[in-house]
Protein backbone atom coordinates (compact mmCIF):
# COMPACT_ATOMS: atom_id res chain seq x y z
CA UNK A 1 0.00 0.00 0.00
CA UNK A 2 1.48 3.57 -0.66
CA UNK A 3 0.77 6.61 0.47
CA UNK A 4 -0.80 10.03 -1.67
CA UNK A 5 3.36 11.23 -1.20
CA UNK A 6 4.26 8.12 -3.25
CA UNK A 7 5.93 6.42 0.02
CA UNK A 8 4.85 2.92 0.45
CA UNK A 9 4.00 1.77 3.57
CA UNK A 10 5.96 -1.59 5.57
CA UNK A 11 3.59 -4.67 4.46
CA UNK A 12 2.95 -6.79 7.90
CA UNK A 13 0.89 -10.42 7.50
CA UNK A 14 -1.55 -10.75 9.99
CA UNK A 15 -1.78 -14.16 12.31
CA UNK A 16 -4.63 -15.31 14.91
CA UNK A 17 -3.25 -16.23 18.06
CA UNK A 18 -5.54 -19.47 17.76
CA UNK A 19 -3.68 -20.34 21.18
CA UNK A 20 -4.42 -17.51 23.44
CA UNK A 21 -0.99 -17.12 23.96
CA UNK A 22 -0.94 -13.26 23.23
CA UNK A 23 -2.71 -10.41 25.19
CA UNK A 24 -2.39 -8.06 22.19
CA UNK A 25 -0.38 -7.62 19.04
CA UNK A 26 1.96 -4.71 18.84
CA UNK A 27 3.25 -1.90 16.21
CA UNK A 28 6.57 0.47 16.88
CA UNK A 29 6.29 3.74 16.42
CA UNK A 30 8.67 6.36 14.69
CA UNK A 31 9.66 7.69 18.42
CA UNK A 32 10.66 4.40 19.81
CA UNK A 33 7.38 4.06 21.78
CA UNK A 34 4.73 1.65 20.81
CA UNK A 35 1.02 0.89 20.09
CA UNK A 36 -1.36 -1.32 20.39
CA UNK A 37 -2.49 -2.92 16.53
CA UNK A 38 -5.64 -2.16 15.61
CA UNK A 39 -5.69 -4.72 12.62
CA UNK A 40 -7.78 -7.91 12.69
CA UNK A 41 -8.12 -11.27 11.05
CA UNK A 42 -11.53 -11.56 10.02
CA UNK A 43 -13.74 -14.34 11.27
CA UNK A 44 -11.78 -15.00 14.41
CA UNK A 45 -12.29 -14.56 18.06
CA UNK A 46 -8.51 -14.25 18.89
CA UNK A 47 -6.19 -11.54 19.51
CA UNK A 48 -4.44 -10.37 16.02
CA UNK A 49 -0.58 -9.94 15.81
CA UNK A 50 1.16 -8.10 12.59
CA UNK A 51 4.77 -9.42 11.92
CA UNK A 52 6.89 -7.37 9.07
CA UNK A 53 8.88 -9.23 5.87
CA UNK A 54 12.60 -10.67 6.95
CA UNK A 55 13.65 -8.85 3.95
CA UNK A 56 13.25 -5.44 5.13
CA UNK A 57 16.12 -6.64 7.55
CA UNK A 58 19.58 -7.01 7.74
CA UNK A 59 21.24 -8.65 10.32
CA UNK A 60 24.69 -7.31 10.99
CA UNK A 61 27.46 -7.19 14.15
CA UNK A 62 25.82 -4.31 16.09
CA UNK A 63 22.06 -5.58 14.93
CA UNK A 64 22.80 -9.46 15.42
CA UNK A 65 18.67 -9.80 16.46
CA UNK A 66 17.58 -7.67 12.75
CA UNK A 67 14.27 -8.95 11.90
CA UNK A 68 13.40 -11.76 15.01
CA UNK A 69 9.84 -11.56 15.92
CA UNK A 70 9.59 -11.78 19.40
CA UNK A 71 6.82 -12.05 22.05
CA UNK A 72 6.78 -10.49 25.81
CA UNK A 73 5.80 -11.58 28.56
CA UNK A 74 2.83 -9.24 30.36
CA UNK A 75 5.00 -8.24 33.13
CA UNK A 76 8.10 -6.15 31.38
CA UNK A 77 6.64 -2.48 30.78
CA UNK A 78 6.88 -0.86 27.04
CA UNK A 79 6.74 2.66 26.38
CA UNK A 80 3.14 3.44 25.06
CA UNK A 81 1.54 0.53 25.92
CA UNK A 82 -0.02 -0.93 29.24
CA UNK A 83 1.22 -3.74 31.35
CA UNK A 84 -1.22 -6.11 32.73
CA UNK A 85 0.88 -8.20 34.85
CA UNK A 86 -2.60 -11.07 34.40
CA UNK A 87 -4.85 -8.61 36.16
CA UNK A 88 -7.68 -6.85 34.86
CA UNK A 89 -7.89 -4.14 37.41
CA UNK A 90 -4.56 -3.35 37.16
CA UNK A 91 -4.48 -3.15 33.58
CA UNK A 92 -7.34 -0.57 33.87
CA UNK A 93 -6.04 1.23 37.21
CA UNK A 94 -2.19 2.65 35.34
CA UNK A 95 -1.69 4.16 32.29
CA UNK A 96 0.54 3.11 29.03
CA UNK A 97 3.69 3.02 30.84
CA UNK A 98 6.50 6.06 29.28
CA UNK A 99 9.48 3.45 29.24
CA UNK A 100 10.62 0.44 28.44
CA UNK A 101 12.17 -2.42 30.62
CA UNK A 102 15.71 -2.58 30.04
CA UNK A 103 15.60 -6.32 29.02
CA UNK A 104 13.04 -5.32 26.37
CA UNK A 105 15.19 -2.26 25.21
CA UNK A 106 18.38 -4.45 25.05
CA UNK A 107 16.67 -6.98 22.30
CA UNK A 108 14.96 -3.90 20.35
CA UNK A 109 18.50 -1.71 20.23
CA UNK A 110 19.70 -5.44 18.74
CA UNK A 111 17.53 -5.63 16.33
CA UNK A 112 14.58 -7.18 17.60
CA UNK A 113 10.96 -6.83 16.42
CA UNK A 114 8.53 -6.46 19.27
CA UNK A 115 5.58 -7.95 17.52
CA UNK A 116 3.17 -8.22 21.06
CA UNK A 117 2.61 -8.78 24.64
CA UNK A 118 2.03 -12.68 25.97
CA UNK A 119 -0.02 -13.51 28.70
CA UNK A 120 1.20 -14.60 32.36
CA UNK A 121 -0.55 -16.23 34.96
CA UNK A 122 -1.98 -13.48 37.24
CA UNK A 123 1.17 -11.79 38.90
CA UNK A 124 3.67 -14.54 37.86
CA UNK A 125 2.52 -16.73 40.42
CA UNK A 126 1.93 -20.69 40.02
CA UNK A 127 -1.77 -21.32 38.11
CA UNK A 128 -3.39 -24.56 36.83
CA UNK A 129 -5.49 -23.91 33.71
CA UNK A 130 -8.96 -24.49 35.02
CA UNK A 131 -8.66 -23.80 38.77
CA UNK A 132 -6.93 -20.69 39.02
CA UNK A 133 -7.34 -18.86 36.26
CA UNK A 134 -9.99 -16.16 36.57
CA UNK A 135 -9.18 -12.86 35.11
CA UNK A 136 -7.84 -13.85 31.82
CA UNK A 137 -8.16 -17.22 29.79
CA UNK A 138 -5.51 -19.86 30.17
CA UNK A 139 -3.02 -20.18 26.70
CA UNK A 140 -3.55 -23.61 25.12
CA UNK A 141 -0.41 -25.87 25.37
CA UNK A 142 -0.53 -26.66 21.31
CA UNK A 143 1.51 -30.26 21.91
CA UNK A 144 -0.13 -33.51 22.12
CA UNK A 145 -3.92 -33.80 21.53
CA UNK A 146 -3.55 -29.84 22.67
CA UNK A 147 -5.43 -29.60 25.91
CA UNK A 148 -2.77 -30.10 28.50
CA UNK A 149 -1.80 -27.52 30.91
CA UNK A 150 1.09 -24.95 29.48
CA UNK A 151 2.28 -24.70 32.84
CA UNK A 152 2.89 -21.42 34.69
CA UNK A 153 3.75 -18.58 34.67
CA UNK A 154 5.85 -17.45 31.37
CA UNK A 155 2.58 -19.60 29.71
CA UNK A 156 1.95 -17.39 26.83
CA UNK A 157 5.49 -17.29 25.80
CA UNK A 158 5.63 -21.12 26.15
CA UNK A 159 2.83 -21.87 24.36
CA UNK A 160 3.15 -19.17 21.81
CA UNK A 161 7.19 -20.44 20.62
CA UNK A 162 5.83 -23.62 20.50
CA UNK A 163 3.01 -23.01 18.45
CA UNK A 164 3.75 -20.56 15.76
CA UNK A 165 6.43 -20.63 12.99
CA UNK A 166 6.25 -16.96 12.27
CA UNK A 167 7.41 -15.85 16.14
CA UNK A 168 11.49 -16.86 16.71
CA UNK A 169 11.80 -15.71 20.21
CA UNK A 170 9.45 -14.86 23.26
CA UNK A 171 11.28 -13.60 26.69
CA UNK A 172 9.79 -14.77 30.10
CA UNK A 173 10.81 -14.75 33.29
CA UNK A 174 11.88 -17.32 35.95
CA UNK A 175 11.80 -17.14 39.90
CA UNK A 176 10.84 -20.56 40.83
CA UNK A 177 10.45 -22.56 37.29
CA UNK A 178 8.17 -19.64 35.60
CA UNK A 179 10.48 -20.51 32.18
CA UNK A 180 11.92 -24.13 32.92
CA UNK A 181 8.03 -25.25 33.45
CA UNK A 182 6.76 -24.30 30.21
CA UNK A 183 9.55 -25.26 28.55
CA UNK A 184 9.38 -28.04 29.54
CA UNK A 185 5.97 -29.01 28.89
CA UNK A 186 5.35 -27.61 25.31
CA UNK A 187 8.73 -28.74 24.13
CA UNK A 188 11.12 -25.94 23.85
CA UNK A 189 13.90 -24.49 24.95
CA UNK A 190 14.02 -22.49 27.95
CA UNK A 191 16.05 -22.25 31.02
CA UNK A 192 16.84 -20.20 34.62
CA UNK A 193 19.74 -17.56 34.04
CA UNK A 194 21.78 -16.63 36.73
CA UNK A 195 20.05 -13.54 38.88
CA UNK A 196 21.30 -10.17 38.17
CA UNK A 197 22.12 -10.49 34.43
CA UNK A 198 20.18 -8.11 33.25
CA UNK A 199 18.63 -5.26 35.06
CA UNK A 200 14.78 -5.67 35.99
CA UNK A 201 13.98 -2.47 35.68
CA UNK A 202 10.24 -1.30 35.25
CA UNK A 203 9.35 -4.95 35.13
CA UNK A 204 6.81 -6.85 37.79
CA UNK A 205 8.48 -8.34 40.91
CA UNK A 206 7.72 -11.47 42.32
CA UNK A 207 11.15 -12.36 44.66
CA UNK A 208 13.85 -9.84 43.16
CA UNK A 209 16.54 -11.93 45.42
CA UNK A 210 15.19 -15.12 42.38
CA UNK A 211 13.81 -12.99 39.52
CA UNK A 212 15.29 -13.66 36.30
CA UNK A 213 14.96 -12.71 32.95
CA UNK A 214 15.17 -15.29 29.99
CA UNK A 215 14.19 -16.72 26.94
CA UNK A 216 11.99 -19.53 25.44
CA UNK A 217 12.86 -20.76 21.91
CA UNK A 218 12.89 -23.09 19.45
CA UNK A 219 16.53 -22.96 18.18
CA UNK A 220 19.62 -23.05 20.62
CA UNK A 221 21.51 -20.37 18.18
CA UNK A 222 19.26 -17.88 18.18
CA UNK A 223 19.18 -18.57 21.94
CA UNK A 224 22.60 -17.63 22.19
CA UNK A 225 22.70 -14.74 20.35
CA UNK A 226 19.91 -13.35 22.42
CA UNK A 227 21.18 -13.99 25.38
CA UNK A 228 24.69 -12.16 24.45
CA UNK A 229 22.82 -9.44 23.40
CA UNK A 230 20.35 -8.78 26.42
CA UNK A 231 23.14 -9.80 29.07
CA UNK A 232 25.63 -8.52 27.08
CA UNK A 233 28.92 -8.71 29.11
CA UNK A 234 27.68 -10.56 32.09
CA UNK A 235 27.57 -13.68 29.98
CA UNK A 236 30.72 -15.72 28.63
CA UNK A 237 30.51 -17.81 26.02
CA UNK A 238 34.60 -18.04 25.98
CA UNK A 239 35.02 -21.41 27.23
CA UNK A 240 37.35 -24.04 25.16
CA UNK A 241 36.28 -27.34 26.89
CA UNK A 242 32.91 -28.86 27.72
CA UNK A 243 32.19 -29.94 31.17
CA UNK A 244 33.93 -33.70 31.96
CA UNK A 245 31.49 -34.94 34.62
CA UNK A 246 27.59 -35.30 34.48
CA UNK A 247 25.67 -35.49 37.81
CA UNK A 248 22.10 -37.05 37.92
CA UNK A 249 19.58 -36.16 40.49
CA UNK A 250 15.99 -38.02 40.47
CA UNK A 251 17.19 -40.49 36.94
CA UNK A 252 15.27 -43.31 36.53
CA UNK A 253 17.08 -46.29 36.71
CA UNK A 254 15.76 -48.39 34.29
CA UNK A 255 13.63 -47.69 30.72
CA UNK A 256 10.09 -49.32 31.98
CA UNK A 257 7.95 -45.94 30.84
CA UNK A 258 8.19 -44.16 27.58
CA UNK A 259 9.46 -40.54 29.69
CA UNK A 260 12.16 -43.01 31.66
CA UNK A 261 13.34 -44.56 28.13
CA UNK A 262 13.50 -40.99 26.55
CA UNK A 263 15.56 -39.48 29.56
CA UNK A 264 17.86 -42.55 29.29
CA UNK A 265 18.52 -42.21 25.77
CA UNK A 266 19.22 -38.68 26.55
CA UNK A 267 21.41 -39.23 29.30
CA UNK A 268 23.58 -42.29 27.19
CA UNK A 269 24.01 -40.15 24.03
CA UNK A 270 25.06 -36.98 26.20
CA UNK A 271 27.56 -39.26 27.76
CA UNK A 272 29.14 -40.18 24.53
CA UNK A 273 29.08 -36.96 23.27
CA UNK A 274 30.81 -35.40 26.19
CA UNK A 275 32.76 -38.91 26.80
CA UNK A 276 32.22 -37.88 30.31
CA UNK A 277 31.83 -40.06 33.42
CA UNK A 278 28.19 -40.10 35.12
CA UNK A 279 26.83 -40.78 38.67
CA UNK A 280 24.30 -40.55 40.49
CA UNK A 281 24.25 -37.53 42.96
CA UNK A 282 22.53 -38.06 46.66
CA UNK A 283 21.87 -34.29 47.40
CA UNK A 284 20.45 -35.22 51.01
CA UNK A 285 23.82 -37.47 51.90
CA UNK A 286 26.05 -34.74 50.66
CA UNK A 287 24.39 -32.36 52.68
CA UNK A 288 24.49 -34.41 56.14
CA UNK A 289 28.17 -34.98 55.38
CA UNK A 290 28.99 -31.32 54.42
CA UNK A 291 26.49 -29.91 56.26
CA UNK A 292 27.55 -25.57 57.21
CA UNK A 293 27.57 -24.82 60.52
CA UNK A 294 24.74 -21.97 60.24
CA UNK A 295 22.30 -25.17 59.05
CA UNK A 296 22.62 -26.54 62.88
CA UNK A 297 21.84 -29.94 62.20
CA UNK A 298 19.40 -29.57 59.80
CA UNK A 299 18.26 -31.41 56.59
CA UNK A 300 17.34 -29.68 53.35
CA UNK A 301 13.93 -29.55 53.71
CA UNK A 302 13.97 -28.51 57.28
CA UNK A 303 16.75 -25.72 56.53
CA UNK A 304 15.33 -24.78 53.04
CA UNK A 305 11.66 -25.41 53.25
CA UNK A 306 9.99 -22.22 53.32
CA UNK A 307 12.55 -20.42 51.78
CA UNK A 308 11.21 -19.85 48.58
CA UNK A 309 7.33 -19.30 49.69
CA UNK A 310 8.71 -16.95 52.38
CA UNK A 311 10.29 -14.43 49.62
CA UNK A 312 7.95 -14.65 46.77
CA UNK A 313 5.33 -13.95 49.15
CA UNK A 314 6.84 -11.51 51.41
CA UNK A 315 8.18 -9.73 49.11
CA UNK A 316 6.30 -9.21 46.10
CA UNK A 317 3.32 -8.54 48.93
CA UNK A 318 5.77 -5.70 50.48
CA UNK A 319 6.74 -4.72 47.05
CA UNK A 320 4.12 -4.81 44.72
CA UNK A 321 0.74 -5.90 46.06
CA UNK A 322 0.60 -2.98 48.66
CA UNK A 323 1.64 -0.14 46.42
CA UNK A 324 -1.21 -1.60 44.14
CA UNK A 325 -3.98 -1.78 46.99
CA UNK A 326 -3.18 1.99 47.65
CA UNK A 327 -3.52 2.93 44.26
CA UNK A 328 -6.60 0.84 43.87
CA UNK A 329 -8.46 2.22 47.03
CA UNK A 330 -8.07 6.24 45.97
CA UNK A 331 -9.16 5.47 42.54
CA UNK A 332 -11.87 3.37 44.02
CA UNK A 333 -13.74 4.46 46.81
CA UNK A 334 -11.75 2.24 49.57
CA UNK A 335 -12.10 -1.04 47.95
CA UNK A 336 -9.53 -4.15 46.86
CA UNK A 337 -9.06 -5.49 43.45
CA UNK A 338 -10.37 -8.84 42.22
CA UNK A 339 -7.67 -10.56 42.65
CA UNK A 340 -7.19 -14.56 41.54
CA UNK A 341 -7.21 -17.22 44.30
CA UNK A 342 -3.13 -18.18 43.76
CA UNK A 343 -2.16 -15.08 44.88
CA UNK A 344 -4.23 -14.28 47.80
CA UNK A 345 -3.28 -17.72 49.03
CA UNK A 346 0.42 -16.98 48.72
CA UNK A 347 0.33 -13.79 50.22
CA UNK A 348 -1.75 -14.66 52.90
CA UNK A 349 0.42 -17.44 53.74
CA UNK A 350 3.30 -15.05 53.70
CA UNK A 351 2.05 -12.86 55.89
CA UNK A 352 1.59 -15.26 58.79
CA UNK A 353 4.86 -15.08 59.39
CA UNK A 354 6.65 -12.26 61.12
CA UNK A 355 8.27 -9.59 58.74
CA UNK A 356 11.54 -11.16 60.03
CA UNK A 357 11.30 -14.35 58.31
CA UNK A 358 12.26 -12.43 55.13
CA UNK A 359 15.61 -12.10 56.22
CA UNK A 360 16.21 -15.77 57.78
CA UNK A 361 15.03 -16.92 54.48
CA UNK A 362 17.23 -14.51 52.50
CA UNK A 363 20.18 -15.57 54.69
CA UNK A 364 19.24 -19.83 54.58
CA UNK A 365 19.38 -19.38 50.81
CA UNK A 366 22.86 -17.61 50.96
CA UNK A 367 24.27 -20.25 52.80
CA UNK A 368 22.71 -22.75 50.41
CA UNK A 369 23.85 -21.23 47.49
CA UNK A 370 27.40 -20.79 48.83
CA UNK A 371 27.24 -25.07 49.65
CA UNK A 372 26.00 -25.95 46.47
CA UNK A 373 28.74 -23.79 44.67
CA UNK A 374 31.22 -25.43 46.55
CA UNK A 375 30.61 -29.12 46.80
CA UNK A 376 28.09 -29.69 43.97
CA UNK A 377 28.87 -27.74 40.64
CA UNK A 378 32.01 -26.60 40.95
CA UNK A 379 33.05 -23.51 38.64
CA UNK A 380 35.60 -24.32 35.79
CA UNK A 381 37.89 -21.36 33.61
CA UNK A 382 37.67 -23.82 31.09
CA UNK A 383 34.34 -25.15 30.66
CA UNK A 384 31.99 -22.69 32.98
CA UNK A 385 31.23 -25.62 35.23
CA UNK A 386 33.23 -29.02 35.74
CA UNK A 387 30.05 -31.21 35.39
CA UNK A 388 26.84 -30.94 34.23
CA UNK A 389 23.64 -31.72 36.59
CA UNK A 390 20.58 -33.35 35.10
CA UNK A 391 17.40 -33.66 36.52
CA UNK A 392 13.94 -34.62 35.17
CA UNK A 393 11.60 -31.42 35.83
CA UNK A 394 8.77 -33.62 35.31
CA UNK A 395 7.58 -37.17 34.83
CA UNK A 396 5.97 -36.81 31.57
CA UNK A 397 2.30 -37.67 32.97
CA UNK A 398 -0.74 -35.71 31.32
CA UNK A 399 -2.06 -32.82 33.11
CA UNK A 400 -5.72 -32.03 31.42
CA UNK A 401 -6.57 -28.36 31.52
CA UNK A 402 -10.46 -29.50 31.78
CA UNK A 403 -9.70 -31.11 35.84
CA UNK A 404 -11.07 -29.67 38.51
CA UNK A 405 -8.20 -29.16 41.78
CA UNK A 406 -8.06 -28.45 45.32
Amino acid sequence: MSTSTGEVYQAYRLYSDVQGAFTEGLKPNTDGTFSVLSASVSGVQSVTIGVPSKLYYTKTAAKPLAGVRVGIKDIYDIAGVKTSCGNRAYFDLYPARSKTATAVQNLIDAGAVIVGKMKTSQFANGESATSDWVDYHCPFNPRGDGYQDPSSSSSGPGAGIAAYEWLDLTLGSDTGGSIRGPSGVNGCYGNRPSTGLVSLDNTMPLSPDMDTAGFLVRDPLLWHTAAKAMYKENINSNFTTFPSKILTSGFPTSATTEASTILLDFLSKLTTFLNATTSALDVNALWASTRPAEAAGNSISQFMGTVYPILISQQQYRLFTLPFYSDYAAAHDGRRPFINPVPLTRWAYGQSFPATAEQQALANKTVFTEWWNSNVVLESEESCSESILLYPGAAGNPNYRNTYRT
